[in-house]
């Protein structure tokens, strides 16, 4: 026989929320009448999220000293596998919460994590299932879910896709009986949900960009976290046919088009946020290749404090902002973060009395007050064609998604001259290669010169998991590598414990990345040098004499800082110290 763990329900969230110092009674008022208009069933704390008045952290620390709850991080724990077993993940995911363990205090206490701790529903159903008392515990909803996508998200997975494979093996043989099955419904549902959870699960493992590979005679399934593939899960074959039309209708492509590549675009909505994928497919020997590229909506657009800058080259990313007009250029591979420090740049720049027009393929992100173009080829709207139309719009600011011919960097820097600041992106390695890369598109260098008042050139190096980062000391061989070679004693260091036990960063090693920067003002010697043809090289050894930093030694910084691993700083800036 169970018996609830019941506990105090007297105040309500609001009153929680009030007497805690986060908001006020007319804010609660205000929210309860948001509520009444909505009329759509949303919790009372989701609202208040979703208004943008508190945040579910802060709902968190509310509750547990209001009403006397433990907080709990579920990305410490390693649940055993048996209590796993307790209780089945629709219930979990239904309540959003998760048994992981039992009370050291009474080990007849289930321990629970719970988003909404003031649910008595959740937690009779949860005690009636398990068959044991609860002890609440409160996290937030992104915990919750997250945990359970590590435990149970590859197993719903592998059932959707399963069910799928067995309706596809009915519906061939009916064919063949002569027999047809219009009722689509049916056959639509699983490849709708294992698409679904394919996504849900990439969007809280935090991935960048989903691969679903066919090969010989399976599916792999691959997901970039913190810039490094790793193979999530592996399917039968026979799904694949139904799982690339899936895609294709939810992107807006052609689904009788196999033959050539396709790119698209689609919305998913992850735990009340929204975000944009950008949908590629490529057509290879064993069929259809998709990358699905995950971007959160407001992901582009922060503030430049959040970027990672140090003082010393914010004041720098600030001075070269503050220039009227002339180009601005970031540059790095793909995956850079080049998209976020230009979104980032135009948010800075986006005031009440500038006239703002980008030229993009595609638009990223929409920014309120910002005009935006999306280039189309088709029609013969390319990034040259959009350029020449916007410079009759009477800019001020104009910012082109990327320079990619002569005719772009032409009429770039034409408008610079012009009066205009132009912001933009170029594929380079360096900030003083950039330089080189403008001539060699056939940009006059005294033209360069003029018109462009800054370079920076970025990466991303993955952070150390600050849960299971080893402490150590440097070899003489990384300490060339990190420009310390001439310290004497022990230099202290970090390294990643990769392939380990950690919960916090799934046994990576890493968590997370920060930006790295390689920031280039235009001074008058630069722009002399410039101006004379001068190689990279030569205008790289004027910049460092100047104070700029390169990638390697930001990166350096970081390491000495115990930030990243020096075979993160190897990775992101090669050199012949390598």
């Amino acid at each position: 026989m169970y018996t609830p763990y019941r506990y105090n329900r007297k105040k309500r969230l609001g009153e929680v929320l009030v007497e805690s110092g986060y908001l006020t009674p007319d804010q609660i008022d205000d929210a309860l009448a948001e509520q009444k208009k909505r009329n759509n069933g949303m919790k009372f704390g989701d609202l208040l999220i979703d208004m943008g008045l508190v945040t579910d952290g802060q709902i968190v620390t509310a509750l547990c000293q209001q009403l006397g709850y433990e907080e709990v991080n579920l990305a410490t724990f390693q649940v055993d596998e048996d209590i796993l077993k307790l209780a089945d993940e629709a219930v979990l995911r239904k309540h959003c919460l998760l048994p992981f363990g039992f009370s050291p205090k009474n080990p007849n206490l289930l321990m629970v994590a719970m988003k909404d701790p003031l649910d008595i529903r959740a937690v009779d159903d949860i005690s009636f299932v398990t068959g044991y008392q609860i002890e609440i515990h409160v996290t937030t909803e992104q915990d919750v879910t997250t945990a359970i996508e590590r435990y149970y998200g590859n197993a719903a997975a592998n059932r959707m896709a399963e069910q799928l494979s067995k309706e596809l093996e009915d519906a061939a043989k009916n064919r063949m009986d002569g027999e047809e099955n219009n009722d689509d419904s049916v056959a639509d549902a699983p490849i709708v949900k294992l698409v679904n959870q394919i996504i849900d699960t990439a969007v809280r493992k935090r991935t960048s960009d989903i691969h679903i590979e066919p090969m010989e005679d399976s599916l792999r399934i691959r997901y970039r976290v913190d810039g490094v593939l790793q193979q999530e899960m592996v399917q039968d074959i026979s799904i694949h046919p139904a799982m690339i039309s899936r895609i294709k209708i939810i992107s807006g492509l052609d689904i009788s088009e196999k033959r050539k590549p396709q790119d698209g675009r689609a919305t998913a909505i992850v735990d009340r946020m929204e975000y944009d994928i950008r949908v590629s497919i490529l057509p290879t020997v064993y069929g259809e290749k998709v990358v699905m590229r995950l971007t959160q909506k407001k992901g582009l657009t922060r503030d430049k404090k959040e970027l990672g800058f140090p003082d010393e080259e914010l004041a720098k990313f600030d001075k070269i902002l503050s220039h009227p007009n002339g180009i601005i250029l970031v540059t790095g591979p793909t995956g850079s973060g080049k998209s976020t420090t230009l979104y980032t740049a135009l948010s800075e720049l986006n005031v009440e009395g500038v006239n703002i027009i980008t030229v993009e393929d595609p638009v990223e992100a929409n920014i309120k007050g910002i005009n935006q173009v999306q280039t189309n080829e088709k029609a013969g709207l390319t990034f040259a064609s959009a350029l020449r139309s916007i410079l009759r719009q009477d800019p001020d600011i104009i910012m082109i998604g990327e320079i990619r011919d002569q005719e772009t960097a032409s009429i770039a820097v034409k408008a610079a001259i012009t009066g205009h600041l132009v912001v933009s992106t170029l594929h380079t390695n360096s900030a003083a290669s950039t330089i080189t890369r403008l001539a060699d598109m056939g940009v006059e260098n005294y033209l360069i010169a003029d018109s462009v008042v800054g370079i920076i050139a970025q990466r991303l190096v993955r952070r150390i998991c600050p849960k299971c980062g080893i402490d150590s000391e440097a070899t003489e061989t990384e300490k060339i590598i990190l420009g310390v070679e001439n310290v004497s004693g022990p230099v202290k260091i970090k390294r990643a414990a990769v392939g380990g036990q950690c919960m916090h960063c799934g046994g990576n090693g890493y968590r997370g990345r920060v930006g790295v920067y390689e920031i280039m003002p235009i001074t008058s010697k630069l722009r002399n040098l410039i101006s004379a043809g001068t190689r990279a090289d030569d205008i790289e050894a004027a910049a460092l004499e100047e104070g700029m930093k390169t990638l390697r030694m930001a990166a350096a910084g970081y390491a000495l800082q115990g930030i990243t691993t020096i075979e993160e700083v190897k990775r992101i800036t090669y050199s012949d110290d390598n």
